[in-house]
């Protein structure tokens, strides 16, 4: 865009305070505005307040920054910045948003001058407000958050429930103002945890970028590390950077921070998030305060997992089997539930003291306004986890090869006895990428798959060897599981099954020495 005629600088002699209009714009050099601020008369306020005129001169010329352009501004800036009352109200009435920001960040108020034009504009931002409030409003009723999640999530609706209602306590202001919410989410690795948390920010910020603070607590173990955390004080290295945590709170205050892996943090770390958590507000190494009340703070740990996967299964075989002996008696429509929900004996008995010992603060663990607990994944949620991943990886075989993927139901059943409890979803993802795509690699090699073709995964024979093998199986071999091969469909609908040539194994790989 070229430079508008308007915002040219004009050089005034020294102790001048003219008053210059280009076009429809007014413009004071910046070297005057001190003295028409030191005036205290009336015609420092004819055309526009100090602080608007230096907001005007900073954004927009280009002879005090390099920067300077109009890049963001909607037409409602440029009416403003022309103080056209008619232009301006004629754009609010067909919907012009006036809390729109250039890229400078600022709205078309920081632009206004004193009159009507700025009237007019505070009171459209009232409104403007209480219009998006209720549509907002009605998004979240029509569209609630769990419904949301749901959608981005596998299974974990306990966990999920217990987040929305939390979040829905904020949103509609049932909620202590005078501290930050609080969560503790606990589980195994792989199994939702840090997922919750991000499709929570994205829910509560458009700007999931901003919005979304997360912080690896691995990297806080030692005590000299909590300066990464707050900044370092005066006269120490890397002072005027800030800290990890800080600085990107000032820029956010109401942001979702994560705190993943919370328990490898070092105990000053926690001293730290205590007063976070209890005060909402947090000192960084410049001295500055940081006020925070509006924050959402997500604690994720693997503190007692194994014990609550355990638990969590054998709550689930006692289901099974109370299920079956129903059945058993005839006793009419039985339904086998894979729900099941951890009791509060449980978690005062078995949880709470484990949680205590590690953390050893009782005021710590009594500022978290949630504990949420995520359990194993069930038959059904594994399937669903299957068919998600393979999805993923047919839509990149369309994109990048143009083959169509299809699978057999039984090929999710024979990839679901790959979960392992203790690596969640990241399990299924490895023995997907292990069965399948690795012959989907195999087969590309080997110049197999003809462009446009159409794949379909089906379970062989466990007899049956997947790939060529050069030795025979020993009849002393144990009993493998069902394997996955691979065919072309045909056009005309027939079948033919893959030749795919095994690599060499790793551990027959004769090295030279």
């Amino acid at each position: 865009m070229a430079r508008s005629p308007h915002w040219r600088t004009r050089t005034l002699e020294e102790g001048h305070s003219e008053t210059i209009q280009f076009g429809a714009f007014w413009y004071i050099p910046k070297h005057c505005l001190l003295n028409i601020a030191e005036m205290g008369t009336q015609e420092s306020t004819v055309f526009t307040s100090y602080p608007v005129l230096v907001t005007r001169e900073d954004d927009f010329n280009n002879r005090l920054n390099n920067r300077a352009s109009f890049k963001g501004c909607t037409a409602l800036h440029y009416a403003v910045l022309a103080d056209d009352y008619r232009t301006v109200k004629e754009l609010l009435d067909g919907g012009a948003n006036p809390l729109q920001r250039n890229e400078m960040g600022h709205t078309p108020l920081d632009y206004a001058r004193e009159g009507e034009v700025m009237k007019l504009l505070r009171t459209s931002e009232v409104k403007y407000q209480e219009k998006q409030r209720k549509r907002e409003a009605e998004e979240r009723r029509r569209f609630p958050l769990e419904q949301r999640l749901k959608e981005h999530i596998i299974g974990q609706e306990s966990a999920i429930a217990t987040v929305g209602a939390a979040i829905r306590r904020k949103e509609n202001g049932w909620y202590d103002e005078e501290h930050p919410l609080v969560f503790l989410f606990l589980g195994s690795s792989g199994i939702g945890k840090t997922e919750l948390a991000k499709q929570t920010a994205k829910y509560m910020h458009k700007d999931a970028k901003k919005g979304f603070i997360r912080l690896d607590m691995s990297e806080f173990q030692e005590r000299h590390e909590v300066a990464k955390f707050i900044g370092s004080p005066p006269g120490y290295i890397g002072h005027e950077e800030g800290g990890q945590l800080t600085k990107k709170l000032k820029q956010c205050p109401n942001a979702v921070v994560l705190f993943d892996e919370v328990d490898k943090a070092h105990p000053d770390v926690l001293t730290i998030m205590l007063q976070l958590f209890d005060e909402g507000r947090l000192t960084d190494g410049k001295g500055k305060t940081i006020d925070c009340k509006d924050a959402i703070f997500i604690m994720t740990s693997n503190v007692a997992s194994d014990e609550i996967a355990q638990h969590a299964l054998q709550l689930r075989q006692e289901a099974l089997e109370m299920s079956r002996n129903r059945i058993a008696e005839n006793l009419g429509d039985v339904q086998i539930n894979d729900k099941i929900t951890i009791s509060k004996n449980f978690k005062e008995n078995v949880i709470r003291p484990i949680l205590k010992a590690h953390f050893r603060r009782d005021e710590f663990l009594g500022r978290i306004n949630e504990i949420v607990y995520f359990l194993p994944f069930c038959h059904s949620e594994l399937i669903q986890l299957v068919n998600k991943e393979l999805n993923f990886w047919a839509k990149r075989a369309k994109q990048r090869h143009n083959i169509t993927l299809l699978w057999d139901r039984e090929v999710a059943d024979v990839l679901v006895d790959g979960y392992n409890v203790h690596y969640g979803a990241r399990s299924i993802k490895h023995e997907v990428e292990r069965r399948v795509v690795n012959q989907l690699a195999a087969a590309y090699e080997q110049d197999l798959l003809p462009g446009g073709c159409t794949l379909r995964i089906t379970v062989e024979d466990s007899d049956k060897q997947l790939l060529k093998s050069p030795e025979l199986p020993s009849p002393q071999a144990e009993k493998r599981p069902p394997k996955l091969r691979l065919e072309i469909i045909d056009k005309d609908s027939k079948t033919r099954k893959l030749d795919i040539r095994a690599p060499l194994h790793p551990e027959k790989v004769c090295h030279n020495l």
